[in-house]
């Protein structure tokens, strides 16, 4: 009998996800930190440390996870201390990623709802304490994970694989911490998201009304307004990338709400059930968002494009020379 069609559709997914992903995010990281983008220093520092939280996640989760389970299920990674540490810092990885996206969402609610506070919050030095703030409390939060296996078997003395201990689901001190990590990721970030985003679009909307009308009674003035032409692309970049978190991790949420409400546990082993269907779906869209914010760049900056074309094109150039 073959694999289930989920496990296929995996084992064809996950690798193409690397591919692209890896250097998606290199490259991004290589040309903001260039900064030429014509962003300010604290935006930069954001979007520098979420492609960098992004690659880390295709290393952890997709690369040392996923594919290594599908091609190389019999690697000395599947020792159970390295296995074990590979699922913590992936939880870690995936924690920072999250969370660094609600830090910028709420940065730029800041800047664009605040302007008395933006000058003191939105600065490169309050960008990086936050940064380095999200990153160590991930790692913080995530260090339990790494007690919650134990071998799936004993070859030759030798411990294999990880396994949920049994008592996991079980004991009170474990279900509060399944509860706790469950609110901090995906729930909260999911809701923070989306009401940052409700407020900051209610801000815009309104101020927008206020200055078409007082232009309106100013005849004599010119009709463009820089202004209101800057808050629009500022807003794109936030709306893009929070759109971009909220559609990939939706899946997850609801799969959240289900296990929370019905008590079905996560990491079913049926994969012809569902549920399980939906939570493998979840996982993978949950994937792919960490690698969809340089086509986001490239799509809503100008700026950002004309530094890709650069950086295909020495390469390209490089080889052409050669080849003379």
């Amino acid at each position: 009998m073959g694999q289930p069609v989920i496990l296929q559709i995996e084992n064809i997914y996950y690798p193409i996800l690397a591919i692209v992903g890896l250097p998606a995010n290199l490259v991004t990281i290589v040309i903001l930190s260039r900064g030429m983008c014509g962003l300010s220093k604290c935006i930069t520092h954001y979007l520098v440390a979420m492609a960098a939280a992004d690659l880390t996640v295709l290393i952890f989760e997709v690369i040392l996870y996923e594919i290594k389970d599908s091609y190389f299920p019999y690697s000395f990674l599947n020792y159970t201390p390295i296995c074990s540490l590979n699922l913590t810092l992936l939880f870690v990885s995936i924690d920072c990623s999250v969370w660094l996206t609600v830090a910028f969402t709420f940065d730029r609610f800041v800047a664009i709802c605040y302007q008395t506070l933006r000058r003191k919050y939105c600065t490169k030095k309050t960008a990086a304490l936050l940064i380095a703030m999200v990153c160590f409390l991930s790692f913080l939060e995530n260090v339990p994970i790494y007690f919650i296996y134990e071998p799936r078997e004993i070859i030759d003395n030798v411990p294999w694989s990880c396994y949920v201990k049994s008592n996991f689901y079980t004991s009170p001190l474990w279900v509060a911490f399944l509860w706790l990590d469950n609110i901090i990721n995906p729930f909260a970030p999911f809701v923070l998201i989306v009401l940052l985003n409700a407020l900051t679009i209610r801000h815009i909307v309104l101020a927008n009304r206020v200055r078409s009308g007082l232009r309106a009674n100013n005849k004599n003035q010119n009709h463009t307004d820089p202004e209101m032409e800057n808050r629009r692309k500022s807003i794109i970049l936030l709306l893009a990338i929070s759109a971009n978190f909220i559609l990939l991790w939706m899946v997850m949420v609801i799969v959240f709400i289900c296990v929370q409400f019905t008590g079905t546990q996560f990491l079913e082993t049926d994969y012809n059930d569902s549920f399980t269907i939906a939570e493998l779906s979840g996982y993978m869209l949950s994937c792919l968002s960490s690698c969809t914010n340089t086509f986001i760049y490239a799509v809503s900056q100008s700026k950002f494009r004309e530094q890709l074309k650069n950086v295909i094109k020495r390469p390209l150039a490089l080889i052409a020379n050669l080849m003379k």
